[in-house]
């Protein structure tokens, strides 16, 4: 029994290979990629001028009412195909292309269409667009010319034959054919249930494209917005699932899990009422959506704030918002004015002093760094002075063994120097803070112990420094704590507000980056020391996820570098190695093994990061 199984298997699969090789019309022996093309394609792109500076990602399958072949009915094939179509930020290309036996005529369709987007606008009519930028750019590139008529020469070859196809679709074969080989000669073009077969030379509409669009069109008796067959609207494919939590077997638990029930009950927060600005453009992007079963009213009369407080008991803002740019790395550019970032102090933060945990602790650090105040330092290479300096007589003699004799002082000489250095330590209050290290501490507890010893260090010191933390809720709010401004006193006031920092939202990490380097750009400093001090990578509800959020603050590094400024990471995440690198750089970030230590360990680390 099990080998006849085996056996039926074995044929099921060998059919399917068959039949959808022999029904398939690609020529899979010449298929080429787009992945190692896109950045290639990009450029071109914008060296022919594209204005919208779009990127080129990989473009889903699209449905088309097709007639099929016999085969492919049997093979279930051709329902869907990949085209090619642009909008406001991206070239949408097929993920691969094995349009035609040649592996070259297949990459030169690339840079068609790339070309081709460049020079393309709103697509008002399918038809009559395609052919007038086709028109365009062979007149403006009578080279491409030759290239274009050995596309055109290719693929008409494998394009059905009208006499096998109904009169309405022949008609709009023949259309089709005649605006490929003469662009332009084609004004009107025979409606039709069925999709003409497809033409991978012409750029298609975008998917959001929809009946809303389609009433600003000059022609709206005409208009072939989208070609005929496919379907309009932006449909999408849907699967329905139940994800009813009242059907359901034994429960097994432990009683000290009871606690936790509170997790699963289906409780309306502060923000659910609220609209996802980002959740029409996400569901554009999908291609398939998952409805469900379960029916939610929006919220009633009982509100409950759990991680997300409301206006009235939220920090108290200081000023308006400020806008700032973000780095996209899908069109590797900055978008301006795309962050909102609003600059708060804690709202019921009182003046407290240092606790008494932590002050025989400060009291040994004043003592360690109080020598660096008035330290003295020997300045080398001087003119004169009370040591001979060994090091520049000796280059003084071998540079005149070589010929190459140079004035330079040959003495040493110790003076009173002054810390010429401003730092800004930003530290990370998201809600991964929140999580615990033992028993007794959290996240948020090291970091509030840190930012206390820190400042009773440096306000000893004499250092210009100013203490900030960060957290965000998608890009309109970005929300930065101002615990100690660079031209504020290190005093209760401000030790007050770090004991009332709270963990909450989430890790929007460039946007702050950005805001800490404009602040430290205001300093009269020489040197300028920006601190990071978080516990994992950057993220956020939105699209700042995974690469998005790397790169963006990998850009506002470098940012800041370019500006003088010496970025560095602190971090107890002991996945660090596998994005910080990426980040800060090999050589600008450490990682603490042990968080219960990061109090002590940071002064020391600022001790090492400024020395001369």
């Amino acid at each position: 029994m099990a080998f006849t199984l085996e056996l039926e298997e074995w044929v099921g699969s060998v059919w399917h290979r068959f039949i959808t090789r022999r029904a398939s019309p690609d020529f899979p022996e010449a298929r080429v990629e787009l992945a190692p093309r896109q950045r290639s394609l990009a450029l071109l792109q914008r060296a022919m001028g594209d204005v919208g500076n779009r990127g080129v990602e990989a473009a889903s399958e699209r449905d088309l009412l097709l007639r099929r072949t016999l085969l492919q009915q049997i093979a279930g094939t051709c329902r869907q195909v990949p085209l090619a179509w642009c909008d406001a930020q991206n070239l949408r290309l097929p993920a691969s292309l094995a349009v035609f036996p040649d592996a070259g005529l297949n990459e030169e369709l690339y840079r068609w269409l790339a070309l081709l987007a460049a020079h393309s606008g709103p697509m008002r009519h399918w038809g009559r667009d395609n052919q007038r930028w086709t028109q365009t750019l062979l007149q403006r590139y009578p080279p491409l010319r030759a290239r274009y008529r050995r596309l055109v020469e290719a693929h008409l070859q494998l394009r059905p034959d009208p006499a096998s196809l109904s009169p309405a679709e022949a008609a709009l074969e023949r259309s089709v054919c005649q605006a490929l080989r003469e662009p332009g000669s084609v004004s009107e073009f025979v409606r039709s249930e069925r999709a003409a077969w497809p033409v991978p030379l012409w750029l298609y509409p975008p998917l959001h494209l929809a009946s809303p669009q389609a009433a600003d069109l000059e022609e709206s008796d005409e208009c072939l917005a989208t070609p005929p067959g496919e379907q309009q609207g932006g449909r999408k494919r849907a699967t329905r699932i139940d994800d009813s939590t009242r059907q359901g077997g034994l429960l097994v638990v432990r009683l000290e899990n009871l606690f936790s029930w509170t997790e699963h009950v289906d409780l309306d927060r502060w923000s659910d009422d609220r609209e996802d600005p980002d959740a029409a453009r996400v569901a554009d992007d999908l291609d398939q959506l998952t409805l469900s079963r379960t029916r939610l009213r929006k919220g009633g009369g009982l509100k409950l704030h759990l991680d997300l407080p409301p206006a009235d008991v939220d920090d108290i803002p200081l000023g308006a918002g400020i806008k700032l740019p973000e780095w996209d790395y899908r069109q590797a550019r900055l978008r301006d004015d795309f962050v909102n970032l609003q600059v708060l102090v804690p709202r019921d933060s009182q003046a407290q002093p240092l606790p008494a945990r932590l002050k025989p602790s400060a009291q040994r650090l004043r003592r360690q760094f109080e020598h660096l105040r008035n330290d003295r330092q020997w300045l080398r290479q001087q003119p004169q002075g009370s040591e001979l300096d060994m090091q520049a007589w000796l280059d003084f003699h071998v540079e005149r063994a070589h010929g190459q004799c140079a004035e330079r002082g040959l003495f040493m000489e110790q003076r009173q120097t002054r810390r010429d250095l401003a730092c800004l330590l930003l530290a990370d209050l998201s809600m991964s803070t929140d999580a615990h290290l033992n028993t007794e501490h959290r996240v948020i507890d090291v970091i509030r112990d840190s930012l206390l010893l820190f400042g009773e260090t440096l306000s000893v010191l004499g250092d210009d420094f100013a203490l900030y933390g960060f957290s965000s809720l998608r890009r309109q709010q970005v929300r930065m704590q101002e615990l100690k401004a660079f031209d504020q006193r290190y005093d209760d006031t401000t030790r007050g507000r770090i004991q009332g920092l709270k963990p909450g939202y989430y890790t929007r990490m460039g946007a702050a980056i950005r805001q800490a380097t404009q602040l430290l750009g205001g300093c009269k400093r020489r040197r300028k020391l920006l601190l990071l001090l978080t516990d994992g990578k950057p993220n956020d509800l939105d699209l700042y996820e995974g690469r998005y959020g790397v790169e963006d603050t990998r850009q506002a590094v470098l940012e800041a570098r370019r500006q003088g400024l010496t970025p560095f990471c602190i971090t107890i995440d002991r996945e660090a190695g596998a994005y910080l690198p990426y980040m800060f750089g090999g050589h600008g970030y450490t990682l603490i093994h042990q968080p219960q230590q990061l109090p002590l360990r940071l002064p020391q680390l600022y001790r090492q990061l400024t020395q001369p």
